[in-house]
């Protein structure tokens, strides 16, 4: 199923949410979709793949696991919370790796511009420059992009080897 994030909720979400209420519990509540479902959502986390943001492509693989539970960061999840956070990484990274080639994968948690717990599981691809490793995985040029099609169908791959239980 195809869904865009409004402008505005693209405006807020880019601004930091200083004010009003928070986009990821917005999007948890179906006020704002976005362009891909849910790749796995149960009673703690919702994952997903980055959106788009009004760009035509974007970086292959950048996952993103939200907390249902509205909370600003680490230090606040439950004990069942912190570990459905900690087995979706392992089994993100363990998907990417298998499915599509990732060499490394990277989580990353910045926190200062939605004040909501998300994680950032990121893919590094072979062939990628040292200079680009880590946070600016993203940022290498010949990094592999996809456009709406491209994510949808590596959501599906990625939706497949975990139903696969692996």
């Amino acid at each position: 199923m195809r869904m865009m994030i409004s402008n505005e909720a693209n405006e807020r979400m880019e601004a930091g949410m200083r004010s009003g209420p928070c986009f990821i519990c917005k999007k948890h509540r179906g006020e704002v979709q976005g362009e891909i479902g849910p790749l796995w959502e149960d009673e703690h986390l919702y994952i997903y793949h980055a959106p788009f943001l009004g760009k035509e492509k974007v970086y292959s693989g950048h996952l993103m696991i939200e907390t249902k539970r509205h909370l600003p960061g680490w230090g606040e999840l439950t004990d069942a919370e912190a570990r459905a956070v900690g087995l979706w990484i392992n089994r993100l990274a363990a998907a990417l790796k298998a499915s599509e080639g990732a060499e490394h994968v990277y989580s990353f948690v910045m926190g200062h511009n939605v004040p909501h717990l998300h994680v950032h599981v990121v893919p590094r691809y072979p062939g990628t420059p040292r200079e680009y490793w880590g946070v600016r995985v993203n940022e290498w040029p010949e990094a592999p992009r996809g456009g709406l099609r491209e994510i949808e169908e590596l959501v599906d791959r990625l939706r497949k080897w975990l139903k696969d239980d692996h």
